[in-house]
Parts: C-alpha cells; sequence; structure tokens
C-alpha cells in the first residue's frame, strides 16, 4: 500500500511539475501584466495587452504609459473621469499604424463574442488617436478629442457622445448604437 501511494503521490508531481513547465510565465511589469491574448487577438512577440479588473488598473491601462490595448474581464465601475491619452501602435508594433483598442467582451478561438461587458464611467475622454470601443457597452458620455474615433458595430455606448470639432467628428466612424446624441460641443 506504501508503494502505491508512493507511485501517486510521485505521478502526480510529476504532471504537476509538467504541466507547469510547459509554459513559462514572464514576471510583469508594474502596472502591465504577462503578455497575454486579450480578447481574442492574435498573440505576437512584441504584443503585450491589459487585461483589467479593477478601476485602478483601467485607469493606468488608458494612460499615457499604459498599453495599445485594453480588455475588461467582467462589468467594471470608474467613479471618476477617465482620460485615454498617448500614442500608440497596432500590436506595439513602432511601424504599425497608429491603434488603440478598448476592449469590452471576450472571445473564443473563432473570433465570436463569447461575454459583453459595461463600463461604468461619468466622463471617458479620447485623446489617443484612432481609438477604438469594441464588444460592450461604455455606460456614460464619450468626449471626443482626436481623429479616428471608431465605436465598433459591437459596442454601445449608453449616453452622449460629443466631438471637439467637425474636423474630429467628420474622421469618426460609428456603427455602433448611441442612446444619446452624437453632436460637436
Amino acid at each position: 500500500m506504501k508503494i502505491f501511494k508512493g507511485l501517486l503521490v510521485a505521478g502526480v508531481a510529476i504532471a504537476l511539475l509538467s504541466g507547469c513547465g510547459a509554459k513559462e510565465e514572464k514576471a510583469a511589469e508594474p502596472n502591465k501584466p504577462a503578455e497575454q491574448t486579450a480578447a481574442g487577438e492574435q498573440p505576437d512577440a512584441v504584443t503585450t495587452a491589459s487585461i483589467v479588473n479593477d478601476a485602478d488598473a483601467f485607469i493606468n491601462a488608458v494612460s499615457e504609459q499604459g498599453t495599445w490595448i485594453i480588455a475588461t474581464l467582467g462589468d467594471l465601475t470608474v467613479d471618476k473621469d477617465v482620460v485615454v491619452a498617448g500614442e500608440f501602435h497596432d500590436k506595439n508594433k513602432p511601424d504599425g499604424d497608429i491603434y488603440r483598442k478598448i476592449a469590452l467582451y471576450t472571445q473564443d478561438e473563432n473570433h465570436n463574442i463569447t461575454a459583453s461587458f459595461t463600463l461604468t464611467v461619468p466622463k471617458l475622454t479620447v485623446q489617443s488617436e484612432n481609438l477604438r470601443i469594441q464588444g460592450g457597452t461604455v455606460k456614460g458620455d464619450v468626449y471626443v478629442e482626436a481623429n479616428g474615433f471608431n465605436l465598433h458595430e459591437s459596442a454601445t455606448v449608453d449616453g452622449n457622445i460629443y466631438f471637439a470639432n467637425e474636423d474630429v467628428k467628420a474622421s469618426a466612424k460609428i456603427d455602433g448604437k448611441v442612446t444619446g446624441t452624437t453632436e460637436v460641443k
């Protein structure tokens, strides 16, 4: 019986160690989690995404020191105004297009949205060029100050979208739903 228990413990230990050793995780930098595939984006050796579950992490992720893609894994409430700032490039490639994304969803391996989430914020100010909001709902007003804003068809703004001027408004692409007004203010 002792031999059987010893073999069982050894087998479990080997299984655990081989499972742990199969994928080495990098330690996360402060304010940045380890590299992950966020919201179904294809992994890339230089791509880093912020996967956020709380208000402070979200605020840091959308700041100038944040990341090009910010993904939530559930509903999120931020009790203060938030500014999305900084210039970022698609997949963090220096020669890539200027692009930033807030992914309010998860998806399967076929890129089908499996769950959508709500970001509740009093005011979301967009200062990053070519920001896309995709796959969920922003509950609050969005103030767009940068060109190229995109509300994907899978996203909703439960509030108003205000543009800094006519040029910024003309550069925007609103394919999603807006429950309030969309105007220059």
